[in-house]
């Protein structure tokens, strides 16, 4: 939503005060238009795998989604967590066994549909609670493991919008190449009059006018908004293994569960108290 707003506000502000004091209509040159676009996809395709595409594709509407992680998911996910550490606290490891190997028949999971919706995060839980299950790792040995692979999704997920940030970067080298072609055109007509002339100049120019804007104002923004959804969404994994980890070190579940509450972003965090009382009332 914020990136609409953005763009339509990017719009206004540039054809807004360039009709001001000039003809709008100047800068509608088909020829430059379908020159850049067609420079945009093709140095986009060129430069990527059909993996990074396919990805890039895909995180598209991410920036135009509202943010599905707030306090209130959070707030699940600690609640989710503590249910499962006291089940273990009251009667063992062995006991959540068949919650770990089937969470989509988990009576635990189902207490929370849109967790138990993003299976990215029910695979990550249950792959580490199964390996405290099995016991054959220790914690440092785990924490080490569950690094790796937040590192690893990280890396992942931070392709794409890496992939569009830089074509965006390239966009204004296009618009000069575009700007060339046209001032080569214009080279080639010397002999025309100086309104004529004056005119394709002008032409040649709004590829750099289309590549700088393209770049600043829309690929450029559109990248940002990805990255930091995508950091938004990595958060949620090392609330995960902060929990687990106290868990595995002796400490109660009420007091893992605050290991994980204080790796929130503040903006995102309960208070203890808001915390403490919605486990309870989940409880009761």
């Amino acid at each position: 939503m914020f990136l609409i707003v953005g763009y339509v506000i990017i719009l206004v502000a540039s054809l807004g005060t360039f009709a001001v004091h000039g003809n709008v209509f100047a800068l509608w040159v088909p020829t430059e238009y379908i020159a850049i676009m067609g420079l945009l996809v093709g140095g986009f395709i060129a430069s990527n795998g059909p993996k990074v595409l396919k990805s890039a594709i895909g995180s598209l509407g991410l920036a135009l989604k509202g943010s599905k992680f707030n306090r209130a998911l959070y707030v699940d996910l600690l609640s989710l967590l503590y249910e499962i550490l006291a089940k273990v606290r009251k009667e063992g490891l062995m006991s959540i066994e068949n919650d770990v190997e089937n969470p989509g028949s988990s009576p635990i999971f189902a207490k929370y549909p849109v967790l138990a919706a993003d299976h990215h995060l029910i695979e990550f839980t249950c792959d580490y609670l199964r390996m405290m299950v099995g016991g054959n790792l220790n914690a440092f040995e785990i924490e080490n493991l569950m690094d790796m692979e937040i590192e690893t999704h990280h890396q992942e997920a931070h392709q794409a919008p890496h992939a569009i940030d830089e074509i965006g970067q390239a966009m204004p080298a296009f618009g000069i190449v575009v700007c060339v072609m046209g001032v080569v055109n214009t080279m080639g007509s010397v002999g025309e009059p100086p309104a004529v002339l004056g005119k394709m100049v002008a032409g040649a120019l709004v590829g750099t006018f289309l590549g700088i804007l393209i770049s600043y104002g829309f690929v450029g923004p559109l990248a940002s908004q990805i990255k930091q959804k995508i950091t938004e969404s990595g958060k949620i994994f090392q609330v995960v293994k902060v929990v687990l980890l106290a868990s595995m070190n002796g400490y109660a579940p009420q007091i893992a569960v605050e290991f994980g509450r204080k790796v929130l972003f503040s903006t995102d965090r309960p208070t203890f108290l808001e915390l403490e009382q919605e486990i309870k009332s989940r409880k009761g």
